[in-house]
């Protein structure tokens, strides 16, 4: 009889096992479109091409117009050497998987889009009429609107970033105006009364903009009809900041002392807040600029501009009114566009694709108005007399 073999491990131990193979999560690549910027003297895009570098390397496909970064300062050599491909058409830009723009498609423009393509973009909403969004129900796209793009804390991610950039542009496109046509200079200096800057508006914008002006050394005073916001702008500027509700008597008085009017709060269907009585108490050559005119008007003299002709003068007070402000710093702009949309597209790759991020997240499905083809966002659906799908229960 022979003596039994040691061993440590058990009998059931030593019976072979089926062998365990990772299993790797596979990512689904897409093909991405960023066409030229063809409306409103638009001189931002959505990707530079460091951002094309990464998403090539993670395997996706960039499609860029030729011509679509010469605004921002970025040229077809740097987007090619970065991997992506130069197309001389829109329709070619057009027709991916996932378009990237930063104002929204013409009525031309839609009729490149392929059935189930995402479309991200933004909306404005101020400028958009029925058959536009009834036009882009046709294609059966899923359209995505930079508004509505929320963060896990729910926070309009893209708003308050474009929002900082355009709060501080403000002031000192102010400060250039405010010089051609009195002479004066924004901000203080010793032995000289410094200029009068009101700010409607204790949001982002109006945080980045009271920064600003605050910095040239203006003397600022903000309106808004939240307590909760001014107790915040309190908060995160260093200095005291005079602020008020908005009541009219106050604000008109303010309004009369001031050089600079910076209006940034949205007045969807809402009255202007500064009235045309209000504009003509105004100092000669002062200055008012309406950043969320593509949202309603905060002052009723308000009219929409172009790069072009960036300014109007009425009762003798300069007047801006443009809806893409940014577009002034094109090259900053799309740097901070760019590295946004590439942590955001990157985020939804690795969860396998926008499809799965709309059972996963629920702000995904709140950023989307239409889901192939069918519009689900209740707001705008009430706005311009659209049918309204519950997009939650368009995705089981």
């Amino acid at each position: 009889m022979s003596n039994p073999v040691f061993t440590p491990f058990s009998e059931a131990e030593l019976i072979p096992k089926e062998e365990k193979l990772e299993v790797v999560k596979k990512e689904k690549k897409f093909t991405i479109g960023v066409p030229k910027e063809t409306c409103l003297n638009e001189r931002r895009t959505c990707l530079t091409p460091d951002a094309v570098q990464v998403l090539v390397a993670h395997g996706h496909e960039v499609f860029i117009e030729t011509g679509t970064g010469q605004e921002s300062f970025f040229t077809d050599i740097q987007y090619s050497e970065a991997g992506a491909k130069i197309v001389k058409s829109p329709a070619e830009a057009f027709s991916q998987d996932l378009i990237l723009k930063i104002n929204p498609p013409s009525e031309e423009e839609i009729e490149y889009l392929k059935p189930n393509a995402y479309l991200i973009s933004a909306l404005q909403i101020n400028l958009r009429e029925q058959k536009y969004f009834l036009k882009l129900a046709e294609k059966k796209v899923n359209a995505i609107a930079f508004e509505f793009i929320a963060d896990e804390y729910k926070q309009l991610a893209l708003v308050r970033l474009i929002g900082e950039i355009a709060g501080t542009i403000s002031i000192l496109y102010a400060s250039e105006l405010l010089a051609l046509s009195n002479g004066l200079m924004l901000g203080g200096i010793t032995g000289v009364r410094p200029t009068e800057v009101i700010i409607l508006g204790a949001g982002i914008v109006g945080e980045f903009a009271t920064k600003a002006a605050i910095g040239l050394g203006a003397s600022v005073r903000v309106f808004d009809n939240s307590l909760s916001k001014l107790r915040r702008l309190h908060t995160l500027v260093d200095s005291r900041v005079p602020t008020s509700i908005l009541d009219p008597k106050e604000l008109e008085k303010s309004i009369r002392r001031a050089d600079v009017v910076i209006a940034a709060i949205p007045r969807l269907n809402m009255p202007p807040i500064v009235t045309k009585e209000m504009v003509k108490k105004m100092k000669k050559g002062s200055v008012i600029i309406d950043i969320t005119i593509d949202n309603g008007k905060a002052v009723e003299t308000s009219e929409l501009t172009t790069q072009e002709n960036p300014f109007i003068v009425k009762y003798d007070v300069v007047h801006t009114g443009l809806p893409n402000l940014t577009s002034r710093m094109p090259r900053t702009t799309t740097k901070a566009i760019s590295n946004f949309f590439l942590s955001y597209l990157l985020n939804y790759d690795v969860e396998g694709g926008f499809e799965n991020m709309l059972v996963k997240k629920n702000e995904m499905k709140d950023s989307l108005y239409m889901y192939k083809g069918r519009h689900t966002k209740r707001m705008l659906c009430e706005r311009f007399n659209l049918a309204y799908h519950d997009i939650n229960l368009l995705i089981f």
